[in-house]
């Protein structure tokens, strides 16, 4: 007789399941639920109930209608799975101008965005240059602070959005260059709306400078952005100039490219 063998148990987060369920209830609905209705449905206790759907509203997945009404679910997560869509549109849309970038500079050059809170490399060619070394993608990821790429972003982001992000992911010193305080940040920032692009001096990792500019989609707002990485070694002032331009010259070229999509 075949012996069938079993798919190995899967072991579950009980506070991310029970989240979970309480979107699935409210997503259900046409109309604001209740606390003890809502926590009746999910198989919880109140108080357990009103803890998880909390953290739901403060993270912006549910909607508080009010005391006397209940919850509701918001469109974020609507808005999350049509930001994937868009950023796989993006990975294509802009992949040769940055294969091209890559190959013309012969450094490493990245685009990124940010989902939620976490900067996300989407897409990477690495250097021709045995002598670079690429940045670590998960140290990357709440390192919005520390890399051009972040604040080529935060730079044009609403005020509010900005601190939010900062406040999420901190401020983490990565080297002695990593700036550390908000003040020091938002001039940063404001450097960046100046000269129209991004610089990380040494921030996230030691001896390697990157340099990032925003990219805009067909409303003028900022998805994302495009960077290229040099060694220290490598980072003379001309040198410098050279990859600022470029990098600058290389996002403009895009964003035409995605106001033109736009309006297709």
């Amino acid at each position: 007789m075949e012996t069938v063998a079993k798919a190995p148990a899967v072991r579950r987060i009980q506070s991310v399941d029970r989240a979970l369920t309480i979107m699935e209830i409210l997503a259900g609905r046409n109309a604001p639920m209740g606390l003890n209705d809502l926590a009746a449905a999910a198989g919880l206790n109140v108080s357990t109930c009103h803890h998880l759907v909390s953290t739901l509203v403060e993270r912006g997945y549910v909607l508080h209608a009010g005391r006397s009404r209940g919850y509701m679910l918001s469109f974020k997560l609507a808005d999350l799975a049509e930001a994937a869509s868009h950023n796989f549109d993006i990975v294509n849309i802009v992949q040769t101008d940055l294969q091209e970038l890559n190959e013309n500079l012969r450094e490493s050059v990245q685009m990124a965005t940010i989902n939620g809170t976490n900067l996300i490399t989407q897409l990477r060619f690495g250097s021709h240059m045995p002598t670079h070394v690429e940045a670590d993608e998960v140290k990357k990821m709440r390192a919005a602070h520390a890399t051009a790429t972040g604040k080529a972003i935060l730079a044009w982001l609403p005020e509010s959005e900005m601190l939010r992000i900062v406040s999420e992911n901190g401020l983490t010193p990565f080297t002695d260059s990593t700036i550390t305080s908000l003040s020091g940040l938002i001039e940063d920032l404001r450097l960046v709306r100046r000269t129209g692009y991004a610089v990380d001096e040494e921030e996230l990792e030691k001896n390697v400078i990157c340099y990032g500019a925003a990219l805009r989609d067909g409303t003028g707002a900022v998805i994302g952005s495009v960077s290229v990485s040099i060694p220290k070694s490598r980072a003379s002032k001309q040198y410098r100039a050279h990859i600022a331009r470029s990098v600058v010259k290389c996002a403009r070229t895009i964003s035409d490219r995605l106001r033109v999509a736009h309006f297709k």
